[in-house]
């Protein structure tokens, strides 16, 4: 079992705090990793993806983050905390996605 999983509520989100900062030092990343933390993060602090999707044509990027976070419907926050903070870390490698 990863160390991540087996932390207290207040312990990860003390870590995850700590990798949102580290996520948001870093340099530029991909589009898909962008929007894998994005999508993970949204999950992690707000929780199911209940917005309207965007329509408008000249709003894709919106479109593409409101689908990303809503594959994510049902994955519980803590989980998505976990799978944020293994995502920052993979980059932080440079072993992205």
């Amino acid at each position: 079992m990863d160390s991540i999983e087996i932390m207290s509520d207040k312990a990860l989100q003390e870590e995850f705090e700590k990798y949102v900062i580290l996520g948001n030092k870093m340099p530029p990343q991909t589009a898909d990793n962008m929007l894998i933390a994005y999508s993970f993060f949204k999950q992690a602090t707000v929780g199911d993806n209940n917005e309207v999707r965007p329509q408008e044509s000249s709003n894709v990027i919106q479109t593409f983050k409101h689908d990303a976070w809503k594959r994510l419907e049902g994955i519980p926050q803590e989980q998505a905390k976990v799978k944020y903070i293994e995502l920052i870390k993979r980059l932080l490698d440079g072993k992205g996605e």
